[in-house]
């Protein structure tokens, strides 16, 4: 399956409501306004209030009468994650999509989690892993939902140390690609477990290649690669803009043939730049033990916990 690259087909979404991490920039931003022109009611969960705003606005200028409301999420704060958990439970309204976004990359020095946990390792992976738990019964309640777990090419050097997930002996890609290994084998392991309780879920990951954002340029600071990268900037087989990145996620979330438990990137030499094809997992992520257990920490590291089975909503 390999899609042109200039176009996913979304059908009309109105009614439907979507929440996105990250939403005010870069694959986050470009999935908000895709799914706001189709639509659907986006919820924008963001950090940072005032740049929420502004995108906001930015979406409103091509979609005057799309459906935003601006949510405040921190994911290196899982008091964060419940709070937002806690407003949207109390409005008891379904959730149709979710789609875990924001992330941090390779901060060239070890931070800390409010919550004491590697900066990567506890926002790119366990603060939506929490978020996944607090919403699964909205998620539920819709019927049958979608949740898409933003992935990395990174994370085919990654390995799942159970035992410094937190990363002591600290090394900025290690981590990294630790944490996004980890975001698709939460994928994986989600459509498992909702198949086998009928939870109504269909989780799959997806990667955006080479797509220039801010992610590139707000973490690793200025070391020789990301020189190196800014140089390779214009090769269009290297690197594309965030309107043709946002492809891969956009099936996944959107489309009637994106599988549960798939995984989706650019259809270009290495994955990197154009189009929608399924990804190569790495053999790691196929590792079901791994999975389970690394589960089963986050759980007890994110005090969340997840339906046993077919358990009522």
């Amino acid at each position: 399956m390999t899609l042109p690259h200039t176009h996913v087909a979304v059908g009309d979404l109105s009614g439907k409501r979507v929440l996105i991490t990250g939403a005010n920039s870069g694959i986050g931003f470009g999935l908000t306004r895709r799914f706001a022109a189709a639509g659907a009611e986006v919820i924008l969960a963001v950090r940072n209030h005032a740049k929420g705003l502004a995108a906001l606005d930015q979406v409103r200028t091509t979609t005057p009468h799309a459906q935003l409301e601006l949510r405040r999420l921190d994911l290196a704060s899982l008091a964060s994650v419940a709070d937002l958990g806690k407003e949207l439970a109390a409005e008891e309204r379904p959730l149709d999509f979710l789609i875990n976004n924001a992330g941090i990359m390779k901060p060239p020095r070890r931070e800390l989690t409010e919550d004491g946990f590697e900066l990567q390792f506890g926002s790119n992976y366990l603060g939506h892993f929490a978020l996944t738990a607090h919403l699964l019964p909205l998620l539920r309640a819709a019927g049958t939902s979608r949740v898409v777990t933003l992935s990395s090419l990174y994370n085919r050097s990654g390995r799942i140390d159970l035992d410094d997930l937190n990363g002591e002996d600290y090394d900025a890609q290690r981590q990294y690609a630790l944490s996004k290994l980890a975001n698709l084998m939460f994928a994986r392991e989600l459509n498992k477990r909702s198949l086998a309780g009928g939870w109504g879920i269909r989780s799959n990951s997806a990667h955006p290649g080479g797509t220039v954002t801010n992610l590139q340029t707000t973490g690793p600071g200025d070391t020789l690669i990301t020189r190196l990268g800014r140089l390779t900037y214009r090769l269009p087989f290297m690197w594309q803009q965030v309107d043709t990145g946002i492809l891969p996620a956009l099936y996944a979330a959107t489309s009637p043939e994106a599988e549960g438990g798939g995984y989706y990137g650019p259809a270009g030499v290495f994955e990197l730049t154009r189009g929608v094809k399924p990804a190569r997992v790495p053999a790691r992520a196929l590792d079901e033990d791994t999975a389970s257990r690394l589960w089963d920490v986050s759980e007890r590291l994110a005090r969340v916990t997840f339906p046993v089975g077919s358990s009522p909503r």
